[in-house]
């Protein structure tokens, strides 16, 4: 089933120079960063005039000036009027969509929606989520698998990815039409029946190499005339239990795409790893995650940006947006886990940060909503002892802005400064027309 064309247009766009956003190789392998303000992943607040040590790709030292020592030999990057912080995960991504997924897939390739995946995470990690989970490869067979090699051998530059291949769903269970069946169109998830088959589905995509298995236990949903949100359940219990149980046995986490009603509840009560939405969700369901450990991923932006977009529910009464709102607030108050998922792909990759404010208009602190695209979407990702977080050991991701994102959450809308494993991708503080140290001798735009 997998396709290696993609793998060859990987390897030939290496040599297009043009399209990296990098030119010349570092000469050092020692890094210091002097930052004036940093929010290291898991405080309430920052701390000022520290200066972070990065050996190879690795961050070797954190401390205050004057109790960490600057080898000489070090280049120096001074963020001393910056805010630092560890780089973005985005935990719920499509790297594969652009907005309008049927006339992408009238019009291009399996090998043409791989290059359009690698411009959209390569965006991703311009706009400083240095780490992102994709959430099924739409259209694009295992290329999400192929997409994630390319960048981790180095063939390829972006951000630190995680894959889920096909969604898995039952026959016709996305609820989605719009073409005609006499049209020979390929679907965009993997369609099981029956617990076999889902057992069946789940073993080949982890031998495909796939880090996650999503089930789409959700499609079709409406309100009832007095206001009820009724979500249709895409898969029954037994195929849920048979995804979930298959994939945890073979050490794979499971996400569930589920708006609300019967197809949560098989979700939560499988044991899922992540409720991906949870639109409409109960207190009871909230606290049966958080007993579970199960994470929230809510993706309010993108109910926003639908609504922004005109592109309205079912009957034009009730609204995503503000469904989606108050069931945020109320697992906010619940104390489950809540993960930074944006959904991007409906809207343009690169803009995801957006997401940062809504979660803050909708009850929680700046701090939790930093929080939960660092620390906690790293924890989540299975990731914690590598990224998330500015500490001795981890990589070496992080992003800065100019202002204080624990006053200013849209802060984060405006990355100025990128580093993955310390290699700068971004850095709109230095002085170009003054070239120094942090411009030549590391991966510069």
């Amino acid at each position: 089933m997998r396709t290696t064309l993609g793998k060859h247009l990987l390897g030939m766009a290496t040599v297009l120079l043009f399209t990296a956003p990098f030119l010349c190789a570092q000469t050092s392998t020692t890094i210091a960063i002097r930052a004036g303000r940093m929010f290291d992943g898991k405080a309430d607040h920052l701390v000022t005039n520290q200066v972070i040590l990065i050996k190879d790709d690795k961050i070797a030292q954190v401390g205050p000036e004057g109790q960490v020592t600057i080898p000489a030999d070090a280049v120096t990057i001074d963020l001393s009027n910056a805010t630092v912080g560890p780089g973005l995960i985005d935990g719920h991504v499509h790297a594969y969509e652009t907005g309008n997924m049927l006339d992408d897939l009238l019009k291009e390739s399996w090998q043409y929606r791989e290059l359009v995946g690698l411009t959209n995470v390569q965006k991703d990690l311009m706009a400083g989520f240095t780490s992102v989970r994709d959430m099924y490869a739409q259209y694009a067979n295992y290329g999400d698998v192929d997409l994630r090699n390319a960048i981790d051998n180095g063939l390829e530059w972006g951000p630190r990815m995680q894959v889920s291949t096909g969604g898995l769903t039952a026959t016709g269970g996305r609820g989605l039409n719009g073409w005609s069946p006499e049209v020979n169109i390929p679907k965009p998830m993997v369609e099981i029946d029956g617990p076999v088959e889902a057992r069946k589905m789940v073993r080949e995509e982890i031998y495909a190499g796939a880090n996650w298995i999503k089930v789409y236990n959700t499609g079709l949903y409406h309100w009832t005339e007095d206001g009820h949100f009724v979500s249709i359940p895409s898969m029954t219990a037994e195929e849920v239990n048979a995804a979930v149980d298959e994939a945890h046995r073979r050490g794979t986490k499971v996400a569930c795409h589920a708006f609300g009603g019967p197809g949560l509840q098989e979700c939560i009560d499988a044991g899922v790893d992540t409720i991906e939405h949870a639109i409409d969700i109960s207190d009871a369901q909230l606290a049966q995650m958080r007993a579970k450990g199960i994470y929230k991923v809510a993706t309010l932006y993108h109910y926003v940006h639908e609504e922004e977009a005109d592109l309205k529910d079912t009957n034009g009464k009730y609204s995503l947006a503000r469904t989606s709102a108050e069931s945020f607030r109320r697992s906010v108050k619940s104390g489950v886990k809540i993960g930074f998922g944006t959904g991007v792909g409906p809207f343009p990759h690169g803009s995801q940060a957006k997401e940062f404010k809504v979660m803050v208009d909708d009850g929680m602190t700046p701090a939790q909503a930093f929080r939960s695209a660092t620390s906690v979407d790293a924890e989540m990702m299975g990731w914690a002892d590598k990224v998330g977080s500015i500490e001795p050991g981890k990589y070496a991701d992080f992003i800065a802005v100019a202002g204080d994102p624990l006053t200013d959450i849209t802060e984060l809308e405006r990355v100025k400064f990128v580093m993955k494993g310390g290699k700068v991708y971004r850095n709109d503080f230095s002085d170009q027309s003054k070239p120094s140290l942090a411009t030549t001798n590391w991966y510069a735009r």
